[in-house]
C-alpha cells in the first residue's frame, strides 16, 4: 500500500548555475506580409533664406521706331447756349472835390530901368621912388666873451676809417670774463644819444670773440638802439681786432 503523501517542503532557490552555450541559430520563419502604405504629409515650409545678391543689370535694349500717330476727325460743334439776363446797373457815385484851384492871369511886365550915366575915370597916382642908401656905420666895439658851452657827446673818432665806417667806440675784456666792464657802462647810452641826433645812422660791432660781442649788443638794445639799426661783422682792421676787445664803429651819420 502507498503511504499517505507528506508534507509539502520549503523549496530553496540554490545559486544560478553558468550560462549554457547559445544554440545554433533555427531556420528563419518566413517574411510576413507588407502593411499597408502610410499616407504622405507636407510639413510647414522653413524660414525663407536670406536674399541672393542682385544680378547684374542687362543691356538697354533698342528703342522702337515711332508708330504714326493718326489725327481722328473733329467731332461736330455743339449748340451755343442761350444768354444770361443782364445784370442791373450800379448807381454812380458822389463826385470828389477838386484839389487843384483854377491857374491864375499871367501879370503884366515891368517896364525897363534907364541905363545909368558911366562914372568918370579917376586920376593916376604918383609912383614912389626908392632912396638913395646912406653910408656903412662904423663897427661897434666887440662885447665880453659869454661862458663857454657844455661839451657835446663824443663823435667818431677822426682818422680812423674803415670802408664806410668810422671808429666810435671800443668795449675792453680781461680775462675770461665776458661782462662788460664798469668803466665801459656808459658807452651804450652815449651811442644810443649819438644814433638819436643822426637817424641815418647805423652802428657795427665788430669782434671775435662771439659771446662778447652780443653782450655788447644787448647793452645796445637795453639803452634803446632799434635792433635794425644794429649790424654784426668784420668792419675794422683784421690785424687790430683781437680776443679782449670789442670795436663799435657807425656808418652814415
Amino acid at each position: 500500500m502507498t503511504g499517505a503523501t507528506g508534507a509539502t517542503g520549503t523549496p530553496l532557490a540554490g545559486p544560478a548555475g553558468p550560462t549554457g552555450p547559445a544554440g545554433s541559430a533555427g531556420v528563419q520563419g518566413p517574411a510576413g506580409a507588407t502593411g499597408i502604405a502610410g499616407g504622405m504629409m507636407v510639413g510647414r515650409a522653413g524660414p525663407a533664406g536670406p536674399t541672393g545678391a542682385t544680378g547684374a543689370r542687362g543691356a538697354t535694349g533698342y528703342s522702337g521706331a515711332q508708330g504714326e500717330s493718326l489725327r481722328g476727325p473733329a467731332g461736330p460743334m455743339g449748340a451755343a447756349g442761350p444768354s444770361g439776363i443782364r445784370g442791373v446797373a450800379g448807381s454812380t457815385g458822389a463826385q470828389g472835390p477838386t484839389t487843384v484851384g483854377p491857374t491864375g492871369p499871367v501879370g503884366v511886365a515891368g517896364a525897363t530901368g534907364a541905363t545909368g550915366a558911366t562914372g568918370a575915370t579917376g586920376s593916376r597916382g604918383s609912383t614912389e621912388l626908392a632912396g638913395i642908401a646912406g653910408p656903412t656905420g662904423m663897427t661897434g666895439p666887440a662885447g665880453a666873451q659869454g661862458p663857454t658851452g657844455a661839451t657835446g657827446a663824443q663823435g667818431p673818432r677822426a682818422g680812423t676809417v674803415f670802408g664806410s665806417w668810422s671808429a666810435y667806440q671800443d668795449y675792453s675784456f680781461y680775462g675770461n670774463d665776458d661782462a662788460i666792464q664798469r668803466s665801459d657802462g656808459y658807452k651804450a647810452r652815449e651811442l644810443a644819444d649819438y644814433l638819436n641826433r643822426n637817424p641815418s645812422a647805423r652802428v657795427g660791432i665788430d669782434g671775435s670773440h662771439e659771446a662778447r660781442v652780443f653782450n655788447v649788443r644787448d647793452a645796445m638794445l637795453n639803452a634803446g638802439v632799434p635792433a635794425h639799426r644794429i649790424v654784426l661783422g668784420a668792419f675794422s682792421d683784421p690785424q687790430l681786432r683781437n680776443d679782449g676787445r670789442v670795436d663799435v664803429l657807425v656808418s652814415g651819420g
